[in-house]
């Protein structure tokens, strides 16, 4: 501990933060008198209550306290873990001791594992907290408020199962986030927002997932302008719609998996994508004819198939969104979508087949044909397949060949049979897999 102890305090203060929570910063007061002032310098605290170790009120008075006399200039970050005990109260005092140190690093995370509410964050926040740059919530209510919100340092911007006040307060909440470059957005099912309007103009990454329990009678879904976004994350299975009102020419990597029906407002302004991991309800009218994704080089597309969902029907001029009753049922999903994307990716050089989905067990038998002219990007570019969760079945059999009967640059094929396999049917596949001719005399086929 002494040679410890003659370390200087900058290099002692970053061990400290490395501590897992501030009670452990804390109690190495008692090790020295060296160490008896020195936590109070700590420039990163975590408050953990989640384990509810101790009562609330002794957690809660041990916050107060450590705050009142904490004495670094500036708090890099400030992080609650609250129980499903959480005083309203205390937050708002919390918040305010954010202003007060400056806090860069604002995070309130409510335990949302066990039956814990929400935890309710005073209008405070808004207003003290002007140096943050980073804020990220968890399992909170957010209260409305009469003047504008404003974050003029925030660029990282974190909302996991929070309920709003409505549409309007997230539009604002959002357009005065002026520098903000990363967003992500996990809607809970009861967050009282119909339309998550997303207007950042300096917007890099942008990360959007809405819960799969979410339960919706009406029209719902995301509005999209950040024209300047380099990274795409959109996850909605609850059968909703994503418009988004200008190309995002700079978009290099994007994970799209949506049950849209018409998810062509989305594809249409990315075509500058360089990675991109999708899947989709239907091929249909995936996005327009003529598009071409002219950078994209790595492609994962999933593989799992879908049998009827509702069709939703735009009225994107208005703003106004109609549903209609009307299901549809979708043959060979995947295989189309990927011919079709294939075809219109001349530079693609890494392929990979992949299941983001449990199959349904009743799942419609599907069909592939051939298509009449061969990719540019299979017969010039694709260096690699692979094929995780692989059944066998006899149109993946025929996907597989076509690809290797035609890929004249490839490298690597890796086949991964589905788990649940027997071993007997892996040997038969491996067995099929090995005999198809190969375009490319360099072709290594492997099968984990």
């Amino acid at each position: 501990m002494d040679k410890i102890s003659q370390l200087p305090d900058d290099l002692l203060l970053r061990i400290l933060s490395l501590l897992p929570t501030s009670k452990d910063v804390v109690d190495t007061m008692v090790l020295s008198k060296r160490w008896k002032f020195l936590w109070m310098f700590v420039p990163r605290l975590l408050y953990d209550d989640s384990h509810q170790d101790t009562d609330y009120a002794r957690f809660s008075r041990f916050v107060d306290r450590s705050l009142s006399v904490h004495k670094a200039p500036v708090l890099e970050t400030l992080h609650f873990k609250l129980g499903k005990i959480c005083g309203a109260g205390d937050v708002h005092i919390w918040i305010r001791a954010a202003d007060k140190f400056s806090v860069r690093e604002l995070i309130i995370e409510i335990d949302s594992s066990s039956s814990a509410s929400p935890a309710i964050l005073p209008r405070s926040l808004y207003t003290e907290s002007s140096m943050l740059v980073t804020l990220k919530l968890n399992n909170a209510i957010l209260l409305d408020v009469s003047s504008s919100v404003s974050f003029p340092y925030l660029i990282n911007l974190s909302l996991l199962s929070v309920k709003y006040p409505g549409n309007e307060f997230v539009n604002s909440l959002l357009s005065n986030c002026h520098v903000l470059e990363d967003l992500v957005v996990e809607q809970c099912p009861d967050d009282n927002v119909t339309i998550f309007t997303v207007n950042v103009p300096s917007l890099k990454y942008l990360d959007l997932h809405t819960s799969d329990d979410r339960v919706v009678d009406f029209a719902h879904g995301f509005l999209i302008d950040a024209p300047n976004l380099e990274w795409f994350d959109i996850r909605d299975v609850t059968g909703g719609f994503c418009v988004i009102e200008n190309n995002m020419p700079n978009v290099s990597e994007a994970y799209i998996d949506v049950t849209y029906t018409l998810p062509r407002e989305i594809l249409s302004c990315i075509t500058s994508v360089q990675y991109l991991d999708l899947c989709l309800l239907t091929s249909h009218d995936a996005y327009p004819v003529g598009s071409i994704f002219c950078c994209l080089v790595r492609l994962t597309i999933c593989t799992c198939e879908t049998e009827c969902y509702p069709y939703v029907q735009l009225c994107v001029g208005v703003r106004k969104i109609i549903r209609t009753a009307v299901y549809i049922h979708f043959a060979n999903t995947p295989l189309n979508l990927l011919m079709r994307v294939l075809k219109d990716s001349p530079k693609l050089k890494s392929l990979k087949l992949e299941q983001h989905h449990i199959r349904r067990a009743n799942q419609l038998p599907i069909y592939w044909s051939e298509p009449s002219s061969v990719p540019e990007c299979v017969s010039g570019n694709l260096e690699t397949l692979e094929w995780l969760d692989y059944e066998g079945r006899e149109e993946e059999k025929q996907v597989v060949a076509y690809i290797l009967r035609f890929g004249s640059c490839l490298k690597k094929v890796t086949i991964k049979p589905e788990s649940t396999s027997y071993d007997r049917d892996k040997l038969v596949m491996i067995k099929e897999l090995s005999f198809l001719p190969r375009s490319s005399p360099a072709c290594r086929l492997s099968f984990d």
